[in-house]
């Protein structure tokens, strides 16, 4: 795990140049749910210095297209979810009620059992999906949109099911008769997205 955030935090140093700026001190913090966010621009005391920036660098491409600091706004990402959405025949009001209960649209979210980015992709989720970088929001929003359109054609159409199998795994919902598992989280998880839905349309 230690190696993971080291990996996690490599990426997120590379990112952090602006026009070839100095790198950014990074500020970490881990949620209740366990969800960890990495920032340079700290908007709350919960955040504690995770790697203070000592030198210059001209890195300007690299494996990321992302900036830090961009995490939390809900409208950022609004072309990119539309277009994703007509492709999919996706409600977009679904799709930002997911992310806002993944990861409340911060595009470096990582959980404690390792599901990354904006719609909380899991790596073999990822890999499936061929997203080759979860943390970019684009392939993230393209790979998670893309996975519950899958979970919604599997159960037929039926939201809270699909909802239910993105949390648990479709396995899960199948084992429970075609029904959402009895498990707190799952059963939380599906109320938190059909309340967030009514806020979007």
């Amino acid at each position: 795990m230690k190696k993971f955030f080291l990996y996690i935090c490599a990426l997120v140093l590379a990112a952090a140049v602006t026009g070839g700026s100095a790198l950014a001190d990074i500020y970490k913090y881990v949620d209740k749910k366990g969800v960890v966010h990495f920032t340079n621009l700290p908007s709350s005391p919960q955040y504690r210095l995770y790697k203070k920036s000592t030198h210059e660098s001209n890195y300007i491409n690299g494996p990321v297209s992302y900036k830090l600091g961009m995490g939390g706004d809900e409208k950022r990402y609004d072309k990119v979810i539309e277009s994703l959405c007509r492709k999919y025949e996706m409600d977009t009001a679904l799709v930002k009620a997911v992310i806002k209960t993944e990861s409340d649209f911060d595009p470096f979210a990582v959980s404690s059992k390792g599901a990354q980015g904006l719609m909380q992709l899991m790596p073999g989720t990822a890999r499936d999906l061929q997203v080759r970088n979860p943390l970019d929001p684009n392939q993230n929003l393209r790979g998670g949109i893309c996975y519950l359109r899958q979970m919604l054609d599997k159960f037929n159409g039926d939201m809270k099911l699909a909802l239910a199998a993105y949390n648990a795994g479709f396995n899960t919902v199948i084992e429970s008769g075609w029904r959402i598992p009895n498990i707190p989280e799952t059963r939380d998880y599906v109320q938190k997205v059909m309340y967030h839905i009514k806020r979007y349309q």
